[in-house]
């Protein structure tokens, strides 16, 4: 009797959060073939990203390591070359290999050069510098960058078969249909919902009338929150208020692009059914979108829940419960470690997250934990959106702290205060949480080798502890092995570390 196949779909889109999915609480954004998903798998309730911005959150889904470690902290800056993808693990030992879609991790520009890895398939390999490039003309390619309107869509009949979208799909299916037989690793990453938001026109129609509702965060006044809260918030307010009224807030191309990417996951997740039904999959997206809570709208230097929860969906026929939820936290920093296990291979302890095969199987089994987020600038290449904004944070499932380096710091209840309103982080009553957050953040740099640790996280106005922290106190640490490197020498001995 053969062996059962090895094989994984990974699913991705491109800034939609927990909040944008009607198995998260909001049916009416229509994403059924995503709530069927989870229907037939496990939710994780409290998933989140490493970095609200898309560049780095990738960089750490497919090398298990932060930001800060793997070297893409910010927009358009590569991962190192010494830090090993989960596709090279993976293809090294013998498993196919494609990835379909966005990249992000060129380090060049948002589309990428076209050319693929050696470690994927180059026949399904799909970036956007390549979709680009199909467009027969260039009126078309820059109409394929404009925010959708349905003038837009008619102008140059931008049908289904148009979208990026559509094409990731039909490639997904694809590569589907010749591996089915094969133990593989795929990979299908949609820019979808991310703007310009091309989709058919009915979608759009679908929406044109449509308010999404917030709540009460929708009223923060940002008070005793960090300062680029507010002047992030004060940029917008023009074309906020001509978008948000008391029925809630408008933005038909978002949300339509919302709908129509749940279409075309579904016909991926028809073809997996048909041709590989035992498969893993999972479904996430690299972060969220304020739309317009707290004021702010996009992705940035913020760790509200709607840019950094994630949705994260898993379905395992034969091995994972239908219709279940996992209640505590993980982090896409698990992606490339869980991956690893799935497929019987050691996990590298260079890598900083943990596997989640066990939740996945078990979820009501799982163990309390704390996450990580950081941020540090939007884009090296242009100077907009802030600028240098050194952010890092940890949420243990109901109390989140969030050090902004240069400005106030962020403590919330979400047990109490779900909308994230009220900032704890000078009362009285919350020091002990406080505290033992902020020893876990400094334990959680020091451990990861954060470049950016230093005495300032620890000196904030409201610390008062006797923290203990052993940086200037030990000898050089050097990164642990990742079976690809070549052995680290010590610089007193010039010989191997033991």
């Amino acid at each position: 009797m053969s062996a059962p196949k090895r094989q994984v779909v990974f699913i991705m889109t491109d800034t939609q959060g927990a909040n944008m999915l009607g198995c998260y609480g909001r049916p009416e954004m229509d994403t059924p073939n995503l709530d069927k998903m989870a229907a037939q798998g496990v939710l994780f309730e409290k998933a989140y990203t490493t970095c609200p911005l898309c560049g780095p959150a990738r960089s750490a889904i497919f090398t298990g390591t932060y930001p800060h470690t793997n070297g893409s902290w910010a927009n358009e800056l590569p991962v190192g070359d010494n830090i090993v993808n989960v596709g090279q693990r993976l293809h090294d030992n013998d498993i196919n290999c494609g990835y379909i879609g966005k990249w992000h991790l060129s380090g060049t520009d948002y589309f990428g050069t076209g050319k693929c890895p050696a470690y994927f398939d180059s026949k399904y390999w799909y970036d956007m510098k390549m979709y680009l490039d199909e467009m027969p003309s260039d009126e078309i390619r820059t109409a394929s960058r404009q925010e959708m309107t349905p003038e837009l869509v008619d102008r140059y009949n931008m049908t289904e078969d148009f979208t990026y979208a559509h094409k990731c799909s039909d490639k997904g299916i694809d590569f589907l249909a010749e591996h089915a037989e094969n133990d593989f690793f795929l990979t299908v990453s949609y820019d979808e919902p991310h703007e310009p938001f091309i989709c058919p026109k009915e979608y759009f129609n679908k929406f044109k009338d449509f308010r999404y509702a917030l709540g009460d965060n929708a009223q923060d006044d940002l008070q005793d929150k960090p300062a680029h809260h507010k002047k992030f918030a004060d940029t917008l307010v023009e074309w906020g208020r001509k978008a948000i009224n008391e029925d809630g807030f408008s933005f038909p191309a978002y949300f339509a692009c919302n709908n129509y990417v749940d279409y075309e996951i579904g016909r991926l997740l028809d073809a997996i059914e048909k041709q590989t039904p035992g498969a893993l999959v999972i479904f996430t997206s690299d972060h969220g979108d304020q739309v317009f809570a707290h004021g702010l709208y996009g992705k940035g230097p913020f760790m509200y829940d709607e840019c950094n929860q994630i949705p994260f969906i898993v379905k395992w026929p034969n091995a994972a419960p239908a219709g279940q939820a996992a209640s505590k936290p993980v982090s896409h920093i698990d992606v490339t470690p869980t991956l690893l296990d799935y497929y019987g291979l050691d996990i590298p302890p260079f890598l900083q997250g943990q596997s989640i095969l066990a939740d996945i199987k078990q979820p009501d089994q799982q163990e309390d934990r704390s996450v990580f987020s950081e941020f540090n600038r939007f884009d090296v290449d242009a100077d907009g959106v802030g600028g240098l904004i050194p952010i890092r944070s940890t949420f243990n499932g109901r109390y989140k702290l969030v050090i902004n380096l240069f400005q106030t710091d962020e403590l919330y209840d979400q047990q109490t205060d779900p909308g994230e309103i009220t900032n704890l982080i000078h009362s009285e009553a919350h020091v002990a949480i406080r505290d033992e957050l902020h020893q876990q953040l400094l334990d959680w740099m020091n451990e990861t080798l954060d470049p950016f640790r230093g005495e300032h996280w620890i000196n904030r106005p409201w610390c008062k502890q006797q923290l203990d922290i052993p940086w200037g106190k030990t000898a050089a640490r050097y990164r642990l092995d990742d079976g690809y490197q070549p052995p680290v020498l010590q610089y007193s001995t010039g010989l191997e570390w033991p």
